[in-house]
């Protein structure tokens, strides 16, 4: 008998043992590196270092591949290269080995990647379906020179799916006669035309070219000398066609950063639409429209080869106005949430939309506040804690409404819905840390209403340990903004201004954290 109790003691804790093991194995612990002050939770970050411009955005055999612009030795901008990192649904990221090293051509900047499924450039072996990035080779050597053609086009090819890479021998594919900012080229492939398309910026304006194999280069076109804002570089050009919804129409896109002359200062996306024709692009648009009005959502470009032709934008999330002086130690600058792309039609106009994906709102786990109403005229403060992991949406009317994060130490981050001036207004200049740059918090960031809904409106607002997101509509207006509390935000203030409407906060949701081990 007590031979039998004690196998019986033996099997139930070796089960036990096997319990522990199994919850010690699944149990996932966040990331010890990845909690430092203002390391965002859910948004891409690099391990370590400088990072700026998202580069080579491609999908690949279930990959969504992310390069960015990268220096290794600081968190201050320096020679460049492309970091990777890869993700299954373009929120959990895995940090991969640098893909892309300067040579003897030049530092290696911002670009593009295709898949080159019909093997048009040789380089596929065996089988293999190879990946090909196209970027731009910058000579330091030649600036310092004082020459004018130190920067030139390069591609490298992967047959690996972007583990490692080769660089073509030939380099560069393209040269320069003399165009000082010749840069950040664009490759996609033109089913009508049945040839490879590459957008390139020269300094003021967009140049076209064609291939046939992505080796040799034939010059197409030039658009937008005398249209759309010239405050500063034109970069990181991009153009796609887009369905407007809604309709059987088609449009194109295009795609310009600009650095500076953005709405609010410093850098900023404006786009055009109008029409390519496999050499031109056309467009009777003389006015910038811009992606976004905040002042940090810059060099975003799109991905290739995406499952339904979806169009998913990624930008980086700063200005250069301050980009190296963020109050950050160990790495410094994020990218912005993924961001789907759609066309809309309004009051006449085409308006580029962008909100974030489905598998962001995936990530919003638990409900913290639900359905609370401010009646018109009325003003309610809510005690949250971790809002500065959140996503908050609100539901009204309203035309006048404030919202107010605060912490405490009476640091704030407002938000303002404005009918006089018909604008929505963000100020961060009492945010928390905001001395270390002039140019950070000297002023109120402004976005017009011109194209708010009379009726009802949503506005979701993503709020992380360093930024905050806010879509209006559905996407249809946006403002993308750093912010460096001291410490985070415990308490939402909503003041309802109007008169007639209630605003109601349908939801406030702690955000999980990608950074898991």
């Amino acid at each position: 008998m007590r031979n039998k109790f004690l196998l019986i003691f033996l099997i139930l804790f070796v089960f036990s043992c096997n319990n522990k093991e199994k919850e010690k194995k699944t149990k996932k612990k966040p990331i010890k590196a990845f909690t430092e002050q203002y390391r965002p939770q859910f948004h891409f970050t690099p391990k370590e270092k400088w990072m700026n411009d998202p580069n080579g955005l491609v999908y690949n055999d279930g990959i969504y591949h992310l390069f960015y612009q990268y220096y290794p030795d600081d968190i201050v901008w320096g020679p460049m290269h492309w970091g990777h990192a890869i993700s299954t649904d373009m929120v959990h990221w895995e940090h991969k080995p640098i893909a892309l090293y300067p040579d003897e051509n030049g530092l290696i900047f911002s670009g593009s990647a295709v898949v080159d499924k019909n093997n048009s450039s040789g380089f596929g072996k065996d089988g293999e379906v190879p990946l090909v990035a196209i970027y731009t080779y910058h000579l330091m050597e030649g600036e310092k020179a004082g020459r004018s053609d130190f920067q030139t086009q390069g591609i490298a090819y992967s047959l690996d799916n972007g583990d490692t890479w080769t660089k073509y021998e030939r380099n560069p594919v393209i040269g320069n006669d003399g165009i000082r900012d010749f840069r950040d080229p664009k490759v996609f492939w033109h089913e009508e035309s049945q040839n490879w398309i590459m957008a390139l910026v020269a300094g003021d304006h967009a140049k076209f070219y064609q291939s046939k194999n992505l080796k040799d280069w034939k010059y197409l076109s030039d658009f937008g000398r005398y249209q759309g804002a010239h405050g500063g570089v034109w970069e990181c050009p991009d153009l796609f066609p887009l369905g407007v919804d809604g309709t059987d129409e088609q449009k194109w896109v295009l795609l310009i950063s600009i650095n500076p002359g953005a709405p609010n200062g410093g850098s900023g996306t404006q786009y055009f639409i109008g029409e390519f024709d496999g050499k031109k692009f056309t467009s009777d648009q003389k006015d910038p429209k811009w992606l976004d009005y905040g002042t940090d959502n810059y060099a975003g470009v799109t991905y290739n080869n995406v499952p339904n032709d979806d169009r998913i934008f990624i930008g980086w999330m700063s200005n250069w106005d301050y980009a190296r002086d963020t109050p950050t130690k160990k790495w410094r600058s994020a990218m912005t949430l993924p961001r789907k792309l759609a066309l809309q039609k309004h009051k006449d106009e085409y308006l580029l939309v962008n909100y974030p994906l489905p598998s962001v709102e995936a990530l919003a786990s638990s409900t913290m506040v639900e359905n609370v109403t401010v009646a018109a005229g009325k003003s309610q403060t809510l005690e949250i804690d971790s809002l500065n992991q959140s996503k908050i949406r609100l539901k009204t009317a309203s035309k006048d409404l404030k919202l107010i994060f605060k912490n405490n130490l009476d640091e704030t981050l407002e938000l303002t819905m404005d009918s006089k001036s018909k604008a929505f207004l963000l100020n961060r200049m009492n945010s928390g840390q905001v001395a270390f740059q002039p140019e950070f918090g000297n002023k109120k960031h402004h976005m017009p209403l011109d194209f708010l809904p009379d009726d009802r409106y949503e506005m979701d607002i993503y709020l992380d340990w360093s930024s905050i997101e806010v879509f209006i509509a559905q996407g249809l207006l946006v403002m993308t903004d750093q912010i460096f509390p001291t410490e985070p935000y415990n308490t939402l203030i909503v003041e309802n201004n109007d008169q007639e409407d209630p605003v109601e906060i349908l939801t406030v949701k702690h955000i999980m954290s990608i950074w898991q081990e």
